[in-house]
């Protein structure tokens, strides 16, 4: 956490929802806080059973409600949900994703299968049923119930986690993609959530490469991955790659229609934060509008600008 945004009067950083206007909303002109989870809800997909884990998910989509949403309409929110339990997930989402506050789905990418598989579909309808996103986030992959972080097994340290989690979010996109998840569920979006995006160039052009040489193995594909992917997926800027030579990141950002794909995230209130300043230096003039507002306002059907007292 950064120091500095623990709250004066007490408490950890992101739990005083009046400290968090002053310190993120209003110091930056932020107009809506997408709020997630921290990995302790993340964590729950990585439990074995499903009556504990869905019965705490439904005990913070209430406290969501009633401490976070009531103090400002500034403040959105994920519906959190326990997927290895798919259909009583799906009755939670049917039960507050009607809240208008409430934007998306949200759970880690810890899992023992992809989440295109059948049997997750359930929890698919039901958020497009209710107009929301899927968020995946990163944080759970080789806890618990789920399989190792890596396809070569657990790494020794932090830092080779946070370089190698990627393959995860793949893992997840590919499958939604290639299960046939966007044909079936047309009007539903997946995002990304903090894995980077140097890595999705290369992805898209693998998956169109090899889904154009083995059709005849998913035929409900329809359409080029990468077409499928503009339309349906979204990205985190945070945490962005970095190099010492800025014009690097302007050619990946090149490379994939990232303004379409990506959003402006800040990952508040942690060490790696970025505010929309940051991530403003770091965008090519022709998608800083698209990234750090219009891709999320369009794809979360927000209005312009709210005008707040606080």
């Amino acid at each position: 956490w950064r120091k500095d945004a623990n709250p004066p009067g007490g408490g950890q950083a992101g739990t005083d929802p009046h400290f968090m206007i002053e310190d993120l909303i209003d110091r930056f002109g932020i107009e809506y806080a997408v709020l997630f989870g921290e990995s302790s809800h993340l964590a729950l997909s990585n439990l074995t059973g499903s009556d504990w884990p869905t019965a705490v998910a439904k005990a913070y989509n209430e406290w969501l409600i009633n401490d976070w949403f009531s103090v400002d309409p500034r403040f959105l929110g994920t519906v959190f949900i326990a997927p290895q339990d798919p259909l009583e997930a799906a009755k939670e989402i049917d039960r507050v994703g009607g809240h208008p506050q409430f934007v998306q789905v949200g759970f880690g990418t810890g899992s023992q299968a992809p989440y295109g598989q059948k049997q997750f579909h359930p929890i698919l309808e039901a958020a497009e049923r209710n107009n929301l996103a899927i968020a995946v986030h990163i944080a759970t992959e080789g806890a618990g119930t789920s399989y190792p972080p890596t396809s070569a097994g657990y790494p020794s340290f932090y830092v080779e986690w946070k370089i190698l989690h990627t393959a995860t979010l793949k893992a997840h996109m590919a499958s939604m993609i290639f299960e046939g998840v966007f044909e079936k569920f047309p009007k539903l979006k997946l995002i990304l959530v903090e894995g980077g995006i140097g890595w999705v160039p290369e992805t898209l052009w693998k998956m169109d490469q090899n889904w154009k040489a083995m059709q005849t193995e998913t035929p409900w594909v329809k359409r080029k991955p990468s077409e499928y992917a503009a339309e349906h997926v979204r990205l985190t800027t945070q945490p962005i790659e970095e190099s010492e030579n800025p014009e690097h990141i302007k050619q990946m950002l090149g490379m994939f229609p990232a303004d379409q794909m990506l959003l402006f995230s800040s990952d508040y209130p942690h060490w790696d934060f970025d505010s929309p300043e940051y991530v403003k230096k770091l965008l090519p003039d022709s998608i800083k509008d698209r990234v750090l507002s219009e891709t999320a306002r369009e794809l979360y059907g927000l209005p312009k600008p709210l005008s707040v007292a606080t």
